[in-house]
């Protein structure tokens, strides 16, 4: 009897291992292409994931910092629809000069002109002043801020406290318009009391403003008080 001829088995035929074998390796690429493509969808989708909270949070951030620039506009609107305007100030031609005679000013008080040699120092007067010497000041940046006789002391406390200490004087004066006068030099508001907000604004646009003939000239040095405004030998 004759052995069987391994190369006629149908068990070990060549042909259908490699067949086999082929399978198998394609299954395996397949799995790992699908593996692939879903690792791929997963970065996908996580990048997606990711620019959404990325814009989220910039649209969130975006969102406050307009707010808060809004809030800030309008903030910045009301304080100058609230602040108190100089649409009342007054403005005059004034002449310079030294006289040593008294000069008839055209407005009560003066708001410049001609005026004495020497100015009057700059301060705080209980008493009237002559006008000559504080139109003095002025010239050289002074605001000058005059009051009724018989204003309430309170009244005086509250203009003394709303004037800086240099470049400012505040006195007392017969026959003003209003209650309270703020002038410098060329400019002059009527102020209805010392509690006027107008006040704070006056002084701060011109006290040393643009106006003024010689900004930072003395405002000390000169006379003090109620002395004559034309000393002898002027």
């Amino acid at each position: 009897m004759l052995a069987n001829d391994p190369a006629k088995d149908p068990a070990k035929d060549p042909a259908k291992d490699s067949a086999k074998d082929s399978a198998k390796d394609s299954d395996a690429g397949s799995a790992r292409e699908d593996r692939r493509k879903r690792a791929a969808r997963m970065a996908a989708a996580q990048r997606a994931q990711e620019r959404r909270r990325s814009a989220l949070l910039w649209g969130g951030v975006v969102t406050v910092v307009l707010a808060m620039t809004a809030a800030i506009g309008i903030v910045v609107v009301k304080e100058r629809a609230n602040r108190p305007t100089l649409e009342a100030v007054r403005t005059f031609t004034v002449d310079q000069g030294h006289v040593t005679t008294p000069v008839a000013y055209a407005q009560t008080p003066p708001a410049g002109g001609q005026h004495a040699p020497v100015w009057l120092n700059c301060g705080q007067y209980t008493q009237p002043v002559p006008n000559e010497n504080a139109v003095h000041s002025m010239e050289h940046g002074a605001v000058w801020v005059t009051y009724r006789d018989g204003t309430p002391a309170d009244q005086v406390r509250k203009l003394r406290s709303a004037l800086p200490d240099t470049y400012a004087l505040l006195s007392p004066y017969k026959g003003l318009p209003a209650p309270v006068v703020a002038s410098a030099w060329g400019k002059q508001l009527a102020l209805e009391s010392a509690d006027d907000p107008r006040l704070a604004e006056f002084v701060k646009a011109y006290r040393q403003g643009p106006q003024t003939p010689e900004p930072g000239a003395a405002c000390t040095g000169g006379i003090d008080g109620t002395g004559s405004s034309m000393p002898e030998g002027m």
